[in-house]
């Protein structure tokens, strides 16, 4: 069965809940949690933009565009401590699907971006803006997903 472009944007709005390691915590409740949204390609690529090559601004507006609730401000986000921040950055890159190191994230997304646009556009007739609202993880799956339907035939 064909899906359609709402049935891959779905998986964008999910929320998930973190647990916090207390000994990040330093004082407050231990076992405190998080809601955290996964990013999208378009999150991803404005964080990029604005970032350039400031890893710590590209943590702090990572970690602020993900956090549903408590909501964040990325000032708030830049002071977070180091550990947290790098704790939180890793469980937001697992829920987006990203796995591979966060120096090359923005490298791997830019230019790959519009051949990955191309080529679901041409699978499956979507539109730029369909694949921008997607997170990475879904991106690869359909790319892998089209590849595979390539080799089988």
């Amino acid at each position: 069965m064909p899906l359609t472009a709402e049935d891959l944007l779905a998986g964008s709005g999910l929320t998930h809940e973190v647990v916090l390691p207390p000994e990040l915590l330093e004082g407050t409740v231990p076992g405190g949690a998080v809601t955290l949204r996964p990013l999208t390609v378009r999150d991803v690529q404005r964080i990029a933009r604005a970032a350039r090559d400031d890893r710590e601004l590209a943590a702090a507006l990572m970690i602020q565009q993900a956090f549903v609730e408590p909501a964040l401000t990325a000032d708030q986000a830049g002071r977070l401590p180091a550990g947290l921040a790098r704790f939180l950055v890793d469980r937001i890159n697992e829920l987006s699907g990203v796995d591979t190191p966060r120096d090359r994230l923005a490298e791997l997304v830019q230019a790959p971006l519009a051949k990955a646009c191309f080529v679901l556009a041409d699978e499956f007739g979507w539109t730029a803006e369909d694949v921008s609202g997607m997170t990475i993880g879904q991106i690869l799956m359909y790319l892998e997903m089209a590849g595979r339907a390539v080799e089988v035939a």
